[in-house]
């Protein structure tokens, strides 16, 4: 069921189907919760409430208005869409929702995402669920090309970025298989110039959550993409730090949107890890 609440100001979507445990799931950016959709083909009847939110900006759910601006020193006038605000809208879908708990994932942002939900409400995670994701946060060569693609959305709009994330974030085995990926994937890309700019600095000025790991007592899940030119399995061994233990998968012929690459696959391991839990 396709539904819309409102949190700090802003129509947000989102979709809630199926029955049994919950489990929360949250898209990368520039996509929405279609991302998802090729996963959750695959579970049907496996006893799962998929919970799929549009984040702010993304999808059918609005940017809002008076987002805070200054953050991000190498866009001074940018305004910034940080993962706390993310998370906040997070939570206020799972009180509408009467959801006391669940199970969470979250694939690039989407795991920034988790990892601030955990800072503010970790008693509302049973489980969290790692897909091309990372606790580090950007360094020098990310946050100079943050700046660059700011300045390039704002002066040439959102095409040639849209364009370019379509051809490089799933990996190339996936294309060479589909060729019609990178034309899905860029339909799905609908973002206003003002959110892509806003995201752009709200991923720049993410905090280090590496310390957050540390304290994470429940149980992970973290899969990598072996083609992924973003966030490296070697990125993502950071999880293993977590005191409530972690299992690791990398998929060799993944890029950076596995779930929707390898949707069969990613589908069996998550099912194979709620089971555990």
């Amino acid at each position: 069921m396709s539904q819309t609440y409102r949190s700090a100001g802003a129509a947000l979507h989102y979709v809630d189907e199926g029955r049994g445990t919950p489990v929360v799931l949250l898209h990368p950016t520039p996509l929405d919760h279609h991302y998802w959709r090729p996963m959750l083909d695959e579970w049907r009847d496996a006893g799962i409430r998929a919970v799929l939110p549009d984040f702010r900006g993304h999808g059918a759910s609005e940017l809002g208005k008076n987002l805070p601006v200054g953050g991000f020193s190498r866009a001074p006038d940018a305004p910034v869409l940080a993962m706390d605000q993310l998370a906040r809208d997070v939570l206020t879908l799972l009180d509408e929702l009467s959801v006391e708990s669940a199970l969470f994932a979250g694939c690039s942002i989407g795991g920034y995402v988790l990892l601030e939900l955990w800072r503010q409400a970790p008693q509302r995670m049973r489980g969290m669920a790692f897909v091309c994701s990372k606790p580090q946060p950007d360094g020098e060569p990310a946050l100079q090309k943050r700046a660059e693609n700011i300045a390039k959305v704002r002066a040439e709009g959102v095409k040639g970025f849209f364009d370019t994330m379509a051809n490089t974030l799933p990996g190339a085995t996936s294309r060479g298989r589909r060729p019609a990926l990178a034309a899905e994937v860029r339909g799905r890309m609908v973002l206003s110039p003002e959110a892509v700019v806003a995201v752009q600095a709200g991923l720049a000025v993410r905090p280090d959550s590496v310390s957050t790991v540390s304290t994470i007592s429940v149980p992970l899940l973290s899969i990598a993409g072996g083609e992924d030119g973003s966030v490296s399995a070697a990125d993502m061994e950071a999880f293993s730090a977590a005191p409530g233990g972690c299992t690791s998968h990398v998929i060799a012929d993944a890029g950076h949107l596995a779930a929707s690459e390898q949707p069969v696959t990613v589908a069996r391991l998550f099912r194979e890890w709620i089971e555990k839990i």
